[in-house]
């Protein structure tokens, strides 16, 4: 098929690649001219070997770290497909297209994978592509390389990741005719660093764009943004890819008045930026656009979309809109399923625009622009000497060039008044609540009162919620004032934070010093420790038991109470996991995600953190330790008391730091309360929610009760009014999934602008060592010991003394703190969950470190200071010292 029969409705015939090129040349855009062997050939190709399915069925069974196999297994398809005589029918037809473009020209010949250059995977560079190929027997030699390398290592491995199955993906091949350009390069329509959706990005360099994709020479960098040049990073290009004189391609060196000029010209520059622009309106979406320049004439040699930008949230009247990322103040930056989110939304009663949560990519991100916009809070931003990942990102925010220019001036205060009436109506009830508590209540009590009324509450929003069906008991939950019920324990929440500042200030005021962090060991009430030591005990309960534990590695949700049963000193551990799961069956990594499975539903969860707590630690330690902490802690407070008495007017001072450090005690373990408490609250609306799903299966209406968590409420409202069709509901489950299998893949940023330009924290540290990687310091100390990278709770199996490295911790993660000798996270603050339990377990930690599971590898041996904010990698020698 020539170009000219060909559009983006080919796909499944022409690939990708060749889809994508008779859809430029058929809507006008400069494509050299070209022809596509068809995705027929290949299959009648492969038909045609007796070892297809065999070899297929085995790629489809393999894993992608089985790199052996998939190597064996590829060389055998590939020197199958290059040793083969192709068909005369198809070899005519080649032939035949060949002749009709020229026989004397040279050609690049290319593969395009019907499974590339899609809008949800690129699987870019993955095939062969052979550049300068002249004459008939290179061009049929070249067809064969093309089909062959669907079958290399990396296109199968990628394949594999993706899940893509192997029989489903077929190799059209394009020929098209060379173009010899002086120079040539790679655009994007957006930027693919900073994401900002105005920003041409250009590449470019010297001879054919091989170069640049190859990686042997450096490439000019000029972006473009509004029809103006803002960048031009001019690099030294010592080399370039031309066409070989009998076909292929040669390195050469560069003449000496290459090696620093400027490969394109401003004038170019702007009219392929704005051809790049065109290319993008027609698609509809961004682009990474191959291109060369021959003589004055740009030319496009592909065009495929960015998959890689993370999508930009909804802005209202296209005004410029600032969006913080809730997944990583909740330490969950994972895909949320509608349901999940629809939940949290429903969190707080929004009843103005400008104040909202928004979805972005499958994840949750708060509007901020109308406080970001005050000048008092951008001042205050500016001027902050807090360590913290979110003013750190929002910093950069306020400097950068389009927030200077975009955000509005006016109407700024009156919007931020509008938006604030939520928080202000919930901290005219917190306020009085921690007034009354600051001055006037006895902090001994704070823990049992924090606790006492919320069981209260709970039981009767359950009774309430059990005497309601279908539709009215979805909107019950959608209207349920969630907030309310956590005043109480917030209230006490914040009389913690505040109280730690002036304690270090008094500290340092009367005595000259830093204060002790052996104070923060051990504190009364907070319900995270307590289940971190409820999985010690039952670690303890299992020790005895060999059975029990054997029984443990092998387990599996469906039949774990039953097999348990069976088994000698099940009884004995399963009267402890009752126990447990009575207080604490409710919780699970990712919890503010109401979809994902709890500890209850899938018991194995728990069973990395048992065993490694059985490996790690002696029998009752973990409770040894705590009240070691607690001892610490006093020892701590009593000598600091006493250093102040022996000062001027020291009894007074004494008296009154005895208060505030008391206050502290007992209140900042009541920090993880509201969490829990709603994760509660979220068990109940879960529970509902299935049992309504559950007669919707049997209806008819959903292919398994758990496809309720791809509708929202409003959604699962409608449909239980009978107001949404079966078909219409299928279709939207169908969408979500298909939306979710590309937005897992994607790394959320902490912020995201309206342009689409992402911001980090990115933490800087003066004290690092060169070569350390920098975070924030929340837990003091300096500990060293093998890192352990753990991504997701269940693979965590630590040995006592492995250092923690993870993307982040919610309080799902707290067993594995028991074996671990110290914290690495990605994401994070002095305020977090893994920080919080760091400092009451008195291990150092080090937060918002950025790609430390990519970078950090098992068995690596480091530093972790969590005094001055960095890791550091050490080698054997430093070790053995």
């Amino acid at each position: 098929m020539h170009f000219e029969e060909i559009d983006c409705h080919c796909l499944p015939i022409v690939g990708g690649k060749g889809a994508n090129l008779g859809e430029m040349s058929k809507a006008g855009f400069p494509v050299p001219p070209g022809f596509c062997i068809t995705t027929t050939a290949y299959r009648h190709v492969m038909d045609e070997l007796d070892e297809t399915d065999r070899w297929l069925n085995h790629l489809n069974r393999l894993k992608p770290e089985q790199l052996d196999k998939i190597r064996a297994c590829g060389q055998k398809v590939r020197d199958h497909i290059l040793s083969l005589t192709l068909p005369n029918p198809i070899k005519a037809s080649i032939i035949e297209a060949w002749a009709r473009l020229g026989k004397d020209d040279a050609y690049a010949v290319r593969s395009s994978a019907t499974a590339e250059d899609l809008p949800t995977a690129s699987f870019a560079g993955q095939q062969e592509t052979c550049l300068n190929v002249r004459g008939e027997e290179q061009l049929l030699e070249a067809v064969k390389k093309c089909w062959a390398s669907l079958f290399t290592d990396r296109a199968i491995v990628y394949r594999i990741r993706n899940g893509f199955d192997h029989k489903s993906v077929s190799l059209s091949v394009v020929v098209q005719r060379m173009v010899f350009p002086e120079v040539s390069g790679i655009l994007f329509t957006a930027d693919p660093v900073t994401g900002h959706r105005r920003t041409v990005s250009i590449d470019a360099g010297f001879g054919l764009g091989e170069a640049l994709v190859s990686g042997i020479v450096t490439a000019d960098l000029y972006k473009v943004r509004d029809h103006e040049i803002i960048q031009k990073q001019i690099a030294k290009k010592e080399k370039g890819v031309f066409p070989a004189s009998k076909g292929g391609t040669e390195v050469r060196e560069l003449p000496p008045e290459l090696l620093r000029k400027q490969a394109l010209p401003d004038r170019k520059i702007l009219e392929l930026a704005e051809l790049g622009q065109r290319i993008k309106k027609h698609y509809g979406s961004e682009q990474d656009i191959e291109w060369c320049l021959d003589g004055d004439n740009i030319y496009i040699l592909q065009s495929r979309p960015i998959t890689s930008l993370y999508p930009v949230p909804s802005a209202k009247n296209d005004e410029y809109r600032v969006y913080l990322s809730i997944g990583h103040s909740q330490m969950m930056t994972d895909y949320m399923k509608p349901l999940g989110r629809s939940v949290f939304q429903s969190f707080v009663p929004f009843d103005d625009d400008s104040f909202s949560f928004v979805e972005a990519g499958g994840r949750l991100y708060w509007d901020c622009s109308s406080f970001l916009f005050l000048k008092l809070v951008q001042r205050k931003i500016l001027k902050s000497t807090i360590v913290d990942d979110n003013l750190s990102a929002l910093k950069k925010v306020v400097q950068s060039e389009d927030f200077k220019r975009l955000a509005p001036k006016r109407g700024v205060v009156r919007k931020a008044f509008r938006s604030a009436k939520f928080m202000l109506a919930l901290y005219r009830k917190i306020i009085p609540r921690l007034i009354q508590i600051w001055y006037w209540e006895d902090p001994g009590l704070a823990v049992k009162q924090a606790f006492a009324t919320f069981e209260q509450d709970l039981a009767q929003f359950k009774q309430a919620l059990s005497k309601r069906s279908g539709a009215e008991r979805i909107r019950f939950i959608r209207e349920h004032a969630i907030f309310e019920t956590i005043v109480d324990p917030m209230a006490y929440t914040y009389a913690g934070f505040i109280t730690l500042p002036v304690i270090k200030r008094k500290i340092k005021k009367w005595l000259g010093e830093e204060w002790n962090p052996s104070i923060q060991k051990s504190p009364p009430g907070n319900i995270t420790s307590e289940m971190g030591l409820m999985i010690g005990d039952l670690a303890d309960a299992a020790r005895p038991c060999p059975e029990v534990a054997r029984y443990l590695e092998q387990a599996e949700d469906r039949t774990f109470y039953e097999g348990l049963n069976q088994v000698e000193g099940g009884n004995t551990f399963r009267a402890e996991l009752d126990r447990f799961m009575e207080k604490f069956g409710i919780r699970a990594p990712g919890e503010i995600d109401i979809t994902r499975v709890r500890y209850k539903e899938a018991p194995t969860m728990l069973v990395p953190s048992i065993l490694s707590h059985m490996r790690s630690n002696a029998p009752q330690e973990h409770r040894k330790k705590f009240k070691q902490g607690e001892q610490e802690a006093r020892e701590a407070i009593q000598s600091l008391l006493a250093r102040v008495k022996a000062t001027r007017g020291g009894a007074r001072k004494a008296k009154k730091l005895a208060r505030l450090i008391a206050l502290y005690r007992n209140t900042v373990g009541i920090r993880e309360l509201p969490k829990y408490i709603i994760i509660r609250y979220f068990s109940l609306y879960r529970e509902a929610i299935l049992e309504e799903a559950q007669t919707l299966y049997k209806e008819g209406m959903l292919r398994q009760k758990e496809d309720v968590f791809y509708l929202t409420l409003d959604e699962l409202v409608l449909l239980l009014e009978n107001r949404l069709k079966k078909e219409e509901v299928k279709e939207r489950i169908r969408s979500c999934k298909a939306k979710e299998e590309v937005y897992r893949k994607l790394t959320p940023p902490l912020v995201i602008t309206s342009e689409g330009e992402t911001f980090s924290g990115g933490i800087s540290n003066g004290q690092a060592p060169p070569g350390a990687l920098t975070g924030i310091p929340v837990s003091s100390g300096v500990a060293e010991g093998y890192v352990k990278v753990v991504r997701r709770l269940e693979e965590g199996k630590l040995n006592k003394g492995d250092i923690l490295v993870a993307p982040c911790t919610d309080p799902g993660w707290t067993p594995l703190f028991h074996s671990a000798k110290a914290l690495v996270t990605e994401i994070g603050g002095m305020m977090t969950h893994g920080s919080v339990v760091a400092r009451e377990y008195g291990i150092p930690a080090v937060v918002s470190v950025e790609n430390a599971t990519q970078i950090l590898k098992d068995g690596q041996y480091v530093r972790v200071d969590g005094t001055n904010g960095y890791v550091e990698i050490l080698d054997e020698k430093k070790k053995n010292e």
